[in-house]
């Protein structure tokens, strides 16, 4: 059976992206084979993985197996779009290259995923100032352009001579800087006029519902981009409050 969707995972520190063609009903354990085959395998387990709220990433299965194997588990919030704004971004531009590439020939679009990903991962990210090959193995790999030409040995050394651990950890810190200059421009560019909201028991709120989420309450792309308004009942935090919602929802605690 033909993949329909796309499982997209990003290595926040590299920028590396994988593209894995799967199918929205696959459950928890079939993601979790898709993982172990086509990322795990060549990354090793990660530390850390920051997610949608997708049921399959909030199913006991998935929990209970990462936390066995010791991988902190992170959800995306309204409050924090930079938990998933990265990938966000990343499936953006995997859109804009599929189009270029399949040009209204839609049939085998799983087919060039390999070539796509490729392409992508050489490519120089802006906010590591170098393309996420480069970080992860220090060079860019060949393409088919430079095997024209003898490829030049010297560009894989490093130029001062230091040993190859001196070259990847001064690689990594000179990614870390841009990472975190990015991040600050991000960072003021996104706060830019804006003023935080606190809300108080008693008021009235509005609020958007993810679609895979709450597929119920959002069947049709033309539903009010807000849902409400809602009374807070209680307030948990800055970033979180206990809302009166119909039974039919499921939830009364929202982060917002």
């Amino acid at each position: 059976m033909c993949a329909r969707d796309i499982f997209v995972v990003v290595d926040r520190f590299s920028k590396l992206a994988h593209f894995i063609p799967c199918h929205k009903v696959n459950d928890a354990s079939n993601i979790v084979k898709l993982f172990f085959r086509d990322v795990v395998k060549l990354h090793g387990l990660p530390k850390s993985i920051v997610s949608d709220r997708d049921t399959k990433f909030l199913s006991h299965f998935w929990r209970v197996l990462w936390s066995r194997l010791g991988t902190k588990l992170l959800f995306s919030t309204t409050c924090h779009p930079q938990t998933d704004g990265q990938t966000e971004v990343v499936n953006r531009s995997l859109s804009t290259m599929l189009r270029a590439v399949l040009k209204g020939n839609h049939k085998y679009w799983d087919e060039y995923l390999p070539h796509i990903e490729f392409s992508y991962n050489r490519i120089v990210h802006k906010t590591t100032n170098i393309s996420p090959f480069e970080a992860v193995y220090g060079f860019n790999p060949l393409t088919p352009l430079d095997l024209i030409p003898l490829p030049n040995v010297n560009h894989f050394i490093h130029k001062e001579g230091t040993s190859r651990a001196d070259f990847v950890r001064k690689l990594h810190e000179k990614i870390k800087t841009h990472i975190q200059m990015q991040n600050e421009k991000y960072a003021q560019s996104n706060n830019k006029g804006k003023r935080p909201m606190i809300f108080e028991e008693g008021d009235w709120v509005w609020f958007h519902l993810r679609k895979e989420r709450f597929p119920h309450q959002r069947k049709s792309k033309l539903s009010p981009r807000g849902d409400g308004p809602f009374q807070v009942l209680q307030r948990i935090n800055d970033n979180a409050d206990r809302l009166d919602l119909p039974s039919d929802y499921g939830v009364t605690l929202l982060l917002m």
